[in-house]
């Protein structure tokens, strides 16, 4: 399909029924996951009054995700992944509950806190690879950008407007309501999801022992490693986490030791990552179709390696919020476009397991790239890390652009029939 205009991309998107109830509850859901970031972090504060076990708590809600992203990408390869999706919210919604409940009758402790949040970060670790599996089912691909970038578009509202509400219920109900409304979203978004019907599945899945998973997880790596569009895409993607994004994790030494504003330069930086990021996904959602997304791509990461430099480089405030705009907007348009390109390449048998290996990459090489800068400007300050990034990257992204041609061939090929 060629290119439509861009109202008429987002309205076949969202005429789309299966796709319309999903995104509903998807972004009562995205609300309610940054509800449930703020409130875990109040009441750990208010338990404990000590940063570490804020580090500690923050680690167990995301890093099992990390850790189990390529077997739970097995699992989505074998389950009904609508039905997956229904019971890993449940189960969510269940252990939110749990801890409202502790929290309304006063018995939560630190300790049941740290295992009730570590127990939903598995949940949500096998989560995420079907979430994201799911889509190509329900818009297929003609629709894949534009319904991936409408979730983006979803996923900063939430960032938004999730975080706001938390201080309301918090400041006038107390961190227990907080945790009623997460638990209450999941289970709207349950019942959004009861209402998909899928025409037919996206495949057939066999049988097979729970034996087979450790061979099937190896199978994904190699399929990724041995595919001649997905494995770049994957380096890009690796160069991308460790050498660039990693930068917005340094906003409050640059807030306070560069620029000298402090907490209010903190969340001015933080506020226009989120504005760049916004307008990323919305001009996405205008797009149709998956032809000259790698060109974007490779287009998009160069500007986002020059906006760094920027940022890096000068003393004016104003113009390093203006770079971290493009920043946001670049990080955005890089994971919708990297998505939209292996959802669209990768075999269907294939998919929940490269979509994990996205997960891995995507989710756990920032932190990497975050400890070596974050350790380097411990002793030659933050501007050196974060621009030699930027300039290492315009020295990959060389190789990159001479195998452009290539992988546009063989990521926007026309879907084989059967």
């Amino acid at each position: 399909m060629a290119d439509s205009p861009g109202a008429s991309a987002i309205w076949q998107t969202l005429r789309n029924r299966n796709y319309r109830n999903y995104a509903t509850g998807n972004l009562v859901s995205q609300i309610g996951v940054w509800v449930h970031r703020i409130a875990v972090q109040w009441l750990t504060w208010e338990l404990t009054h000590s940063p570490t076990w804020l580090g500690i708590i923050a680690i167990a809600d995301v890093f099992p995700n990390v850790i189990i992203a390529p077997l739970a990408g097995a699992f989505a390869d074998r389950v009904d992944r609508l039905l997956a999706m229904r019971i890993y919210i449940s189960a969510s919604a269940v252990l939110l509950t749990i801890i409202a409940v502790l929290v309304l009758n006063d018995a939560i402790t630190r300790e049941l806190l740290l295992v009730l949040v570590l127990i939903n970060g598995v949940v949500m670790a096998f989560y995420s690879p079907v979430r994201l599996a799911i889509v190509h089912a329900l818009v297929g691909r003609d629709l894949l950008t534009s319904a991936i970038s409408i979730s983006a578009m979803t996923f900063n509202l939430g960032r938004v407007g999730g975080p706001a509400l938390a201080g309301f219920i918090i400041l006038h109900g107390g961190v227990g309501p907080a945790f009623v409304f997460t638990a209450a979203a999941d289970v709207l978004f349950v019942i959004a999801l009861s209402t998909i019907r899928l025409v037919s599945p996206e495949q057939m899945r066999q049988r097979r022992t729970l034996g087979n998973i450790p061979a099937e997880i190896v199978e994904g790596f190699r399929y990724a490693r041995s595919h001649p569009g997905i494995w770049p895409l994957l380096v890009i993607l690796m160069a991308t986490t460790i050498l660039l994004r990693p930068f917005n994790d340094l906003f409050a030494g640059f807030a306070d030791d560069v620029f000298g504003r402090g907490a209010d330069g903190l969340a001015w930086l933080t506020g226009m990552l989120g504005l760049g990021a916004f307008i990323g996904s919305a001009l996405l959602t205008r797009r149709s179709g998956i032809e000259g997304l790698t060109a974007m791509l490779l287009t998009t990461v160069l500007i986002l390696a020059v906006a760094l430099i920027g940022f890096t480089a000068t003393d004016v405030f104003w113009f390093a919020c203006a770079c971290t705009v493009i920043a946001g907007y670049g990080l955005t348009c890089i994971g919708i476009a990297e998505q939209s390109l292996l959802q669209a390449a990768v075999s269907s048998d294939m998919r929940g397991r490269i979509l994990s290996i996205y997960t891995l990459i995507h989710r756990g090489f920032p932190s990497i790239g975050a400890l070596v800068m974050g350790t380097a400007a411990s002793y030659v300050g933050l501007r050196l890390p974060v621009i030699s990034g930027a300039v290492l990257f315009l020295i990959f992204w060389i190789w990159a652009r001479r195998r452009q041609s290539r992988m546009a061939a063989i990521l926007e090929a026309p879907e084989k029939a059967g």
